[in-house]
């Protein structure tokens, strides 16, 4: 929860005024506060009394939170609405173009910068005009190594990302692709530069010649596409980065001629959903509307054990042909049994072609394999990445098909066995 200050009161408080402008601040910081619980959020005061400050904000708290993942937007948007005094000079710091100065001392958290630009809107604030100078030194900067909007959004992480950033950043994603070579299978082909020889067709060639065996023919390995099957961990502290994967499978799994023979994609978080038929659906939002709906235990605990059991024993056999390519992607930490995690992810390595896990948590420089789920993990996969913008899907779609990646798994395994 937000840092308490103590609260001065006006001399003529308008508290039924500050809450409806504090609603809409939460509204534009996207949850879905109405009318009706303003109108209950100014009961609600009215009934509690405005004596005590962690009286009033459980109050508004239980106005205006509706679902876990409401409550760090809502904490942020309290602070900076009621609480900091110098909120003001912190929002404009978030807001304006990122100069290094005195107000960015302080990295933004975890949706304060969405809370401020809630708070905000589009317009920044009017900033004072400099006193006109005399003889005033001019200073030329050259901008021509500075990066780009685009460049930035991409290495930005998902979780600092504004309203705004994460629209441009669904966009961006649609447009991301991920190649794949296709695979040689047992099957063959007719072909006069083969290395198999076709038994049947030279035997059928030599009927046709009364029974001489004039010449061989040759095969050559059918191609075949592998499929692609995403684990996708929607636990509490995965949602935000759940999401933004979910919008990059859509348009993976939609885009015609990718080269993947079928996108399969599951979510867990204490329990194994299947939602590859709504990936089929055009519109995005619907999509993954539709998912969030077929999957109950969003921003709930993980058992990523007991998920990866019941994918092993239910749909491993029926998903994990053809060569398939699985992304597991999750942060790995798990409270379960570890030794159940070991096995099934090992089970899980032995019966795909090439397992790649994404963790966000690889963001860190000082990342170590310290929790037990990752130490667990960690020795079953082919390749360990980042999955946290961008820029590490796009670094993603240009190593998913090179057998010889493996990311910052040699690392970390030498950290795991020092």
């Amino acid at each position: 929860m937000a840092e308490q200050i103590p609260l001065t009161l006006p001399e003529h408080p308008r508290l039924a005024q500050n809450i409806l402008h504090f609603a809409r601040a939460l509204r534009r910081a996207g949850l879905p506060v109405g009318p009706g619980r303003v109108v209950d959020a100014v009961r609600a005061v009215e009934a509690a009394g405005f004596t005590d400050r962690m009286d009033f904000y459980w109050t508004l708290h239980a106005c205006f939170v509706s679902r876990p993942e409401q409550r760090l937007v809502f904490a942020q948007v309290f602070r900076l609405y009621w609480r900091d005094p110098r909120y003001l000079e912190h929002m404009m710091s978030m807001m304006l173009p990122a100069v290094r100065g005195v107000q960015e001392e302080k990295r933004a958290q975890s949706a304060e910068k969405r809370a401020a630009q809630a708070l905000l809107g589009d317009a920044l604030p009017d900033l004072p005009e400099e006193p006109p100078q005399e003889e005033a030194t001019k200073i030329e900067v050259d901008a021509s190594f500075t990066v780009s909007r685009e460049e930035r959004l991409k290495s930005l992480d998902f979780e600092q990302m504004s309203t705004k950033e994460i629209a441009e950043a669904k966009r961006m994603l649609a447009r991301l692709t991920l190649p794949v070579k296709p695979l040689p299978s047992r099957r063959g082909i007719a072909s006069l530069r083969g290395r198999r020889i076709d038994g049947r067709r030279s035997l059928r060639a030599a009927l046709r010649q009364g029974g001489e065996l004039r010449e061989l023919a040759y095969l050559k390995p059918r191609e075949k596409w592998p499929n692609l099957v995403v684990l996708c961990d929607i636990s509490g502290s995965m949602s935000q980065y759940s999401r933004m994967v979910l919008h990059f499978l859509h348009a993976v799994a939609n885009r015609k001629g990718a080269g993947w023979a079928r996108v399969h994609a599951f979510t867990f978080g204490t329990r194994l959903t299947n939602i590859t038929r709504h990936l089929a659906t055009r519109d995005v939002d619907a999509a993954l509307r539709a998912a969030g709906a077929e999957a109950q235990d969003w921003e709930g605990g993980t058992r990523i054990g007991g998920c990866l059991h019941a994918f092993n024993r239910d749909w491993s056999r029926r998903v994990l042909g053809q060569g398939a390519v699985v992304l597991l992607i999750t942060d790995g930490l798990d409270r379960d049994d570890a030794g159940l995690l070991g096995r099934e992810m090992q089970r899980l390595h032995l019966s795909a072609r090439r397992l790649i896990w994404l963790n966000p948590l690889l963001r860190w420089d000082g990342f170590a394999p310290k929790a037990a789920g990752i130490r667990a993990m960690l020795p079953h996969v082919d390749s360990f990445r980042a999955g946290h913008s961008i820029a590490s899907l796009e670094a993603l779609g240009e190593v998913i098909s090179s057998t010889g990646d493996s990311g910052e798994k040699a690392r970390l395994m030498a950290l795991l066995q020092g």
